[in-house]
């Protein structure tokens, strides 16, 4: 039975830089094991959020629960100790050029452990796999696709066997039919290990494949203006801009003529 309580609260939460405010009045919560998906208009500050969710920039004003600790507040034995539950994909990859795709997933086993190289190998290969890139171990990341360049990137995200995955725009750059391989995966993971996903994203074909719940970020406002499951949104969101963006909708106030469907 999973758990109920939360693995992430966010409370009060404001964030900016210096003196500028991006977004204030953050109140949410991300359960265990589900796939929870941050997502806005351009603007919005969806990746700000997410770089603050993972402790690269301190919020101006509240709290970040993960599980038992405050990663606000937290010292840096306690922060190492957060940090260790979670583990990130940017957006692009972001793997070393000069090192197999094996070297690249094993690159968290060799900074936070002191596992045998045939251990840590072992333990690499098997994320390779569990992503369909157990016969991509040895080859560059040159060599290998866009889809399958953030295959290997999760699969080093999660080679400490985190309990959160943090994904941000995970389909962007790929076609249709690779983003859809890649929501297949990411809802796969979630079902078989638990693994619970916090996401930023915009592509609303990923959102309704893999979300169980949403929050929409606003620029306007600077806050959430929604929150909720992405279908009941789509159909009774109070906010018209929110019913819009679910629909793919164009502002009506903008010039031009209402597009047809072919």
């Amino acid at each position: 039975m999973s758990d109920p309580l939360p693995i992430i609260q966010v409370r009060n939460l404001k964030i900016g830089y210096d003196d500028k405010v991006i977004l204030q009045d953050l109140n949410f919560q991300v359960m265990h094991g589900e796939v929870f998906v941050i997502l806005g208009g351009s603007g919005g500050g969806k990746s700000t959020l997410l770089k603050h969710l993972i402790g690269l920039y301190p919020p101006l004003e509240g709290e970040i629960w993960i599980e038992d600790g405050n990663l606000v507040t937290a010292d840096d034995t306690e922060r190492a100790r957060l940090l260790r539950k979670f583990g990130v994909m940017y957006q692009s990859g972001a793997l070393f050029g000069s090192m197999t795709v094996l070297e690249n997933v094993m690159l968290p086993l060799d900074e936070f452990t002191n596992l045998p190289t045939p251990i840590k190998e072992m333990h690499a290969l098997a994320k390779l796999k569990y992503v369909g890139l157990g016969a991509a171990a040895q080859q560059m990341p040159s060599e290998l696709s866009g889809g399958m360049q953030k295959r290997a990137a999760i699969a080093r995200a999660m080679v400490l066997d985190p309990k959160i995955l943090f994904l941000d725009e995970p389909s962007a750059g790929l076609d249709p039919i690779t983003s859809a391989d890649l929501d297949q995966l990411i809802v796969y993971l979630s079902h078989q290990f638990g693994i619970t996903f916090v996401i930023v994203s915009h592509e609303l074909a990923s959102i309704y494949a893999i979300a169980d719940r949403v929050i929409m970020l606003d620029a306007r406002t600077r806050t959430i203006i929604a929150q909720g499951k992405p279908g009941e949104l789509r159909q009774s969101a109070s906010d018209p801009w929110v019913r819009r963006f679910f629909n793919r909708e164009a502002d009506p106030d903008q010039p031009g003529p209402p597009l047809k469907r072919l």
